[in-house]
C-alpha cells in the first residue's frame, strides 16, 4: 500500500518534531523551510570566527527518566549529547557591590536567601519549598487529551492531584511573589529573571527542575540541536527542502491538499501540517478565508511575547572570574540606558564560557537580549541607513556600559554583532517578530488551542502559536500530537521509536 503523505511548513523544532514522528508512523513526510538552515529560532550563526547561539540557555528534559526526556530520545536529539549543569541560574549585581545569586541546589539557595534577608524568612521557607515540590512536576501528556478515552483521563488524576501547587502557583503573576518579599536586593533578582506577567509557577518550576538536574546546557548549542532532529527526520524518510518560501495552501473542496511556493511550483499530499508562523498560515497562507471569532480574538487580543534586540560581542579573552551560569550575569547601571525604544536600568549578560567550543581558544561569545518595540523598528527600517546607524549606536553604548564591570574589554572585542525584530522576522517569518509565540500570562498558559481550522481538513497546526508557553519542549510535543490526530483520522495506532 503506498504510505499517506504530509507536508509540513516550517523546519523548526514543532516542524522537525511532526517529520519525525509523521515518519515514525509511515507517512511520508515533506518538510519546507524559507530559510537555508533549520531549527527556526532554535539557531546558531558564525561570524569572525565566533558562534553566536540564540535560542537554547538550558534544555528541559536533559537529565535521562526525567519527564520530557523520552520525547528528545524518540527525537535523536540527545544520544550522544554532553550537558554541563552549573551551579549558578543568575547572578544578580546591584550598584553598591551587593550580589544575590541563585543558586541551582535549593538548600543552598535557601540557606544563601536567609543570610540575604533574614526579614523574609517566612517568604524564603514558602519559595523554596515550592520549588522542591516542583522537581518533580512536568510530565508531559503523551496522548492529547482529545484523543483519551474516559478511562485514561480517569487514570490522569492521581498525575493532575500531583500538579496542584503548581496549578495553584500558575494563577499567579510574578508580582505576586515579590509582594512576598520586603528585601530590595531580592525582588530586583527575581524581577530580573522573569517579567512579572508571568505565571509565578514557571520560576519555581525552573528552580525546580535545575535542582533535580533536568535541565542543562547541551554542548554544541542551539544549532547543532536542531541538526540532530533535523538528521533523525531524514533517517527516519524525510524530505527536507530548504530556501523555499511557501506562498500559498492549497484548498480544494475545502480539503488541504498542498503548497505553492514563491517559485511557482506545486506539490501535493494528503495532509498539511502549519508548523511554522501562525498568523501567516492563517490570514496570509489561506487569505483568512478559514477563521472564526474564536481565532480572530486569539491574533486581536492575545500578547505575543515582545520581540528583540540581540547584541553579540566575540571577545578576545576568558571569563575564568565569572561562575558557569545557566541563564545571566545581571548587573545595575548607574545611569539609565536608553536602547532603542527602551530605557534599561540594567545589562544581562550570557557568557558562553561553559561551551568553549563556541569561540576561538582563549576566546568567549557573549549575548545580550533586550525586549523592544516591533513597531518601532519596523518605521526605522524604512531609512536603511539610519536602520543600521542606530544597530550601530547599540552596540556601542552596550560596550560603554560593559566596560565599566570589565575594564580594559573594549580592546579585546573582535567581532560584534546586532540582530532587530526585523531580523527574527526576515529569517524565521514569525509575526511581529516575536521569540515565543503568545505570551505567557495566568490567563494563558493553560489556553487549550484547536489544532485545526473552522470549515477546513486535513490541515493542522502545531508549533508556538498553538501551545501557549514557548519553549522548546512544548513545539517539540506539538509535533508529536498533531502526528497522533493524523493516525486517530487513519485509525492507525500511533507508534514511537527510539534509535
Amino acid at each position: 500500500m503506498e504510505k499517506k503523505s504530509v507536508i509540513i511548513i516550517g523546519a523548526g523544532i514543532a516542524g522537525l518534531s511532526a517529520g519525525c514522528y509523521a515518519g515514525m508512523n509511515g507517512y511520508h513526510a515533506r518538510v519546507f523551510e524559507a530559510h537555508s538552515l533549520p531549527g527556526g529560532l532554535c539557531t546558531s550563526w558564525n561570524k569572525g570566527g565566533y558562534t553566536i547561539d540564540g535560542c537554547i540557555h538550558w534544555l528541559v528534559g536533559s537529565k535521562p527518566g526525567s519527564p520530557m526526556y523520552r520525547i528528545w530520545e524518540e527525537l535523536g536529539a540527545v544520544q550522544g549529547r554532553r550537558f554541563v549543569y552549573a551551579d549558578q541560574y543568575l547572578r544578580y549585581e546591584g550598584c553598591n557591590g551587593s550580589v544575590f545569586t541563585f543558586y541551582t541546589n535549593l538548600d543552598k539557595l535557601e540557606q544563601h536567601m536567609l543570610e540575604t534577608a533574614p526579614e523574609d524568612a517566612g517568604a524564603i521557607k514558602r519559595f523554596c519549598n515550592a520549588a522542591r515540590q516542583f522537581a518533580k512536576v512536568g510530565l508531559p501528556v503523551l496522548k492529547p487529551m482529545e484523543l483519551m478515552s474516559p478511562w485514561e483521563k480517569l487514570k490522569m488524576v492521581p498525575q493532575m492531584r500531583k500538579l496542584g501547587p503548581f496549578l495553584t502557583w500558575n494563577r499567579k503573576p510574578m508580582t505576586d511573589i515579590l509582594h512576598e518579599f520586603k528585601n530590595p536586593l531580592i525582588r530586583k533578582a527575581i524581577s530580573s529573571a522573569w517579567p512579572d506577567s508571568f505565571p509565578a509557577g514557571f520560576l519555581l518550576a525552573t528552580m525546580g527542575w535545575m535542582s533535580d538536574g533536568a535541565a542543562g546546557y547541551p554542548i554544541g548549542g542551539s544549532l547543532e540541536f536542531s541538526k540532530a532532529i533535523e538528521k533523525r527526520c531524514l533517517d527516519l524518510g524525510g524530505e527536507l527542502r530548504y530556501s523555499a518560501r511557501v506562498a500559498k495552501i492549497l484548498v480544494d473542496a475545502d480539503k488541504a491538499v498542498g503548497i505553492r511556493l514563491a517559485d511557482g511550483s506545486e506539490h501535493r499530499a494528503d495532509y498539511v501540517v502549519a508548523a511554522g508562523d501562525g498568523h501567516a498560515a492563517i490570514f496570509d497562507l489561506l487569505e483568512g478565508k478559514y477563521v472564526d471569532d474564536t481565532i480572530r480574538g486569539y491574533y486581536e487580543k492575545l500578547t505575543p511575547f515582545p520581540p528583540l534586540i540581540l547584541v553579540a560581542l566575540g571577545i578576545n579573552r576568558r571569563f575564568d572570574d565569572v561562575p558557569l551560569l545557566i541563564s545571566n550575569l545581571r548587573f545595575e547601571l548607574g545611569q539609565p540606558l536608553q536602547i532603542a525604544d527602551r530605557t534599561v536600568d540594567g545589562i544581562s549578560l550570557h557568557i558562553f564560557n561553559q561551551d568553549p567550543g563556541l569561540a576561538p581558544a582563549g576566546r568567549t561569545t557573549v549575548v545580550c537580549m533586550f525586549a523592544t518595540d516591533y513597531t518601532w523598528w519596523k518605521n526605522l527600517r524604512q531609512d536603511a541607513p539610519r536602520y543600521h546607524e542606530v544597530k550601530e549606536e547599540i552596540a556601542d553604548k552596550l560596550i560603554d556600559a560593559i566596560e565599566r564591570r570589565f575594564p580594559g574589554i573594549r580592546a579585546q572585542i573582535q567581532m560584534r554583532d546586532v540582530a532587530t525584530p526585523i531580523t527574527f522576522e526576515r529569517f524565521t517569518g514569525n509575526w511581529k517578530g516575536s521569540f515565543e509565540g503568545w505570551m505567557t500570562t495566568p490567563q494563558t498558559w493553560m489556553l487549550n488551542m484547536k489544532k485545526t481550522l473552522p470549515g477546513l481538513a486535513n490541515l493542522w497546526m502545531c508549533g508556538q502559536w498553538v501551545e501557549p508557553g514557548g519553549g522548546l519542549p512544548p513545539s517539540a510535543m506539538s509535533g508529536r500530537n498533531v502526528v497522533q490526530f493524523m493516525c486517530a483520522q487513519d485509525r492507525k495506532r500511533f507508534v514511537t521509536t527510539v534509535p
